[in-house]
């Protein structure tokens, strides 16, 4: 493995498109289903910088579920206990980005890449959803490892949730350039970058580079789609 180059694959947002979840919710919100879907996400995605902030720990699934009613109560929604479960059960189930399928196809034809899933969800719900999402659970055999924000209980973007990414892959701290982070997500590539890491950004939305959390933190490479990124590597 040392001479090998990690892939880290971020799950939610990158593999699996958090967006598709709108479907569900609209048969409960109605027409507010996109824009509760994407404070949804929104506060997903702050509650785990709070925890972070604050040095306390709570589940990705807790966070997810708390994110939901906060989204709803802004909303003027209040759905039963029987409806949010069945939302939280969607969530498991989220479908694929369509580049997917054919990028994981190419990383599986490198003998020299070592991919694995690296994410914020906890091991028991990245196992569901990679099993339970179509599409992606034909190319789970390719990951050799899942690694999970919750093994530390820190969330992404903390530096040491990469640092604990690089000893689980076997990487020194002298070989953090080893490891590529592959996200879509602007605070993963980040925080990858922060700690050393490679760091490929798929905009898909092709809105170019906009974070300036640390202006001179940027990915190595930005792609418009999956496909794309081995040969991004290639050429490093």
């Amino acid at each position: 493995m040392a001479d090998k180059i990690v892939l880290a694959f971020d799950l939610y947002g990158t593999l699996l498109s958090t967006e598709s979840i709108a479907k569900k919710l609209e048969k409960f919100v109605g027409p507010k289903a996109g824009s509760i879907s994407t404070l949804w996400r929104r506060y997903q995605l702050e509650y785990t910088w709070r925890l972070n902030s604050m040095g306390r720990w709570d589940s990705f699934y807790n966070v997810t579920q708390n994110s939901l009613r906060q989204a709803l109560a802004e909303h003027g929604e209040q759905l039963r206990a029987s409806e949010q479960a069945s939302l939280m059960e969607a969530y498991n189930s989220l479908s694929i980005f369509a580049d997917v399928q054919s990028a994981l196809n190419r990383v599986k034809t490198k003998s020299t890449l070592h991919p694995v899933i690296f994410s914020n969800g906890g091991k028991e719900s990245i196992g569901i959803s990679m099993r339970n999402s179509e599409g992606l659970a034909t190319h789970s055999s390719i990951f050799h490892d899942v690694i999970s924000a919750e093994d530390i209980k820190q969330y992404k973007p903390a530096r040491e949730t990469y640092k604990h990414l690089a000893e689980k892959v076997g990487k020194q701290p002298s070989q953090m350039d080893q490891i590529w982070l592959i996200s879509g997500n602007p605070f993963d590539i980040v925080g990858a970058r922060n700690a050393g890491m490679n760091a490929i950004w798929i905009d898909r939305a092709n809105k170019g580079w906009q974070d300036a959390t640390v202006p001179d933190l940027h990915p190595t490479a930005i792609v418009h789609s999956l496909e794309q990124i081995v040969e991004e590597i290639s050429r490093a």
